[in-house]
């Protein structure tokens, strides 16, 4: 069969020949790969970044996907860490992590859709005690996770949703998904009364807006969680002490580790629902599994999320 292989964590996943897989668990299964998106979290492990890595190589990246099983049916289905991901035309999956989607889908919709609507939907569900008409800003709210999260968030509950972003472009475009507001990183101090913070972002700008955001709050015993999902500005941030000790701040994170691999797949009929039902806006473009290497190094909208179908 053709894959996308990663020989190298410097260089992109090539298009060639790759083993067939083979079904060894007993809820293990062969399956047919219509759809797999390129997340952020794929790339992370196709370049050996991810905090899950083992540096084992050659590897075929992909973390979910579309697939048909050998009964023919429809799924949406996460893999376990492991080399044979879903960027093939066949792997292998665990069907207990595994969902039977509703006739008529679209596969690259539903590929595109459920891992940035899942990085909100299990943090507010299983990180934290989310509760209704609690403020909430999305830090990196113009990528395609965080105008999930935006959706996520009022679907929770939220009575207020604040998107920041440096992109005033896109942020112009958050007030039709749902957000109350929108700011640049430069304005933090504006949504310091928030009660939660959805970080995308983290490194030094999440450093920075944590400071203004901290000095600038009306109350500072009143709590703020701060959830750390993502890092596209870095896998670190100086965090000041004093932001710890001067006020009620929490900062938590959720990922891979964090929230059971079982808390994942209770969401999983619920959201697939959700994301069937056409509750969110999801931006897709199908690329050819045959071209995944242009796609890898292709500059895409932030807001569409690419998905290869072989």
């Amino acid at each position: 069969m053709h894959a996308a292989v990663v020989t190298s964590f410097d260089d992109p996943p090539q298009y060639r020949d790759h083993p067939d897989p083979v079904a060894r668990g007993t809820d293990e299964v062969v399956v047919e790969v219509l759809a797999a998106g390129l997340h952020p979290r794929v790339r992370s492990q196709a370049s050996g970044s991810h905090y899950t890595s083992t540096d084992e190589l050659p590897l075929v990246p992909g973390i979910d996907g579309v697939v048909r099983d050998p009964k023919g049916r429809i799924r949406y289905a996460v893999l376990d860490d492991t080399l044979l991901g879903t960027m093939a035309e066949r792997t292998v999956i665990d069907v207990r992590r595994s969902v039977v989607l509703p006739d008529g889908i679209d596969p690259v919709q539903i590929a595109a859709a459920m891992n940035p609507v899942m990085s909100s939907w299990v943090a507010l569900r299983r990180r934290i005690d989310f509760g209704r008409r609690q403020r909430v800003l999305i830090l990196g709210g113009t990528g395609n996770a965080g105008r999930m999260a935006i959706q996520v968030a009022k679907r929770f509950g939220a009575a207020h949703v604040i998107a920041a972003g440096r992109d005033t472009a896109r942020l112009g475009e958050l007030r039709a998904l749902g957000a109350d507001e929108t700011c640049t990183f430069d304005e933090l101090a504006l949504a310091a009364d928030v009660d939660i913070v959805i970080d995308y972002v983290w490194g030094e700008p999440t450093a920075r807006a944590m400071v203004d955001m901290l000095t600038a709050r009306d109350n500072r015993s009143a709590p703020l969680t701060w959830i750390e999902i993502g890092s596209v500005a870095g896998p670190t941030a100086p965090i000041p002490s004093a932001a710890l000790r001067s006020t009620r701040l929490q900062i938590v994170g959720s990922g891979i580790g964090s929230v059971p691999g079982r808390d994942f797949v209770k969401e999983l009929p619920k959201l697939v629902s959700a994301v069937t039902h056409g509750v969110f806006d999801v931006r897709a473009r199908a690329v050819p599994l045959a071209e995944v290497e242009h796609a890898w190094t292709a500059t895409a909208g932030m807001s569409d999320r690419i998905v290869l179908v072989p």
